[in-house]
């Protein structure tokens, strides 16, 4: 009687070829995570410009901080901050990550 199955031969050359597979892509991704951050970190700031002019085309003046912002509805409670840890501020009017 013949069964259908893999044997454990098999099943260790497909693991070796996953963990292959595994070892050369991870680097490149870990060395991308930083490009992804900055990345991030400017859309934010695009997502808070404009939150901005809103605020001003609401209230007549221009916000001092991040928290008249979320306090007022226009950004989340987590948006204070890009994604590489650099806190967002206003000054003049317009949004900076330091």
């Amino acid at each position: 009687m013949k069964k259908n199955a893999f044997t454990v031969l098999e099943m260790m050359i497909v693991m070796l070829v996953v963990a292959l597979l595994l070892l050369i892509t991870l680097p490149n991704i870990q060395q991308k995570e930083k490009i992804i951050r900055s990345k991030g970190c400017s859309a934010l700031l695009d997502i808070v410009n404009s939150q901005i002019l809103l605020y001003e085309i609401d209230h007549d003046q221009t916000p001092t901080s991040i928290s008249q912002l979320i306090e007022g509805g226009y950004l989340e409670k987590n948006q204070d901050s890009c994604p590489n840890e650099k806190k967002v501020v206003i000054i003049d009017g317009d949004a900076y990550a330091q």
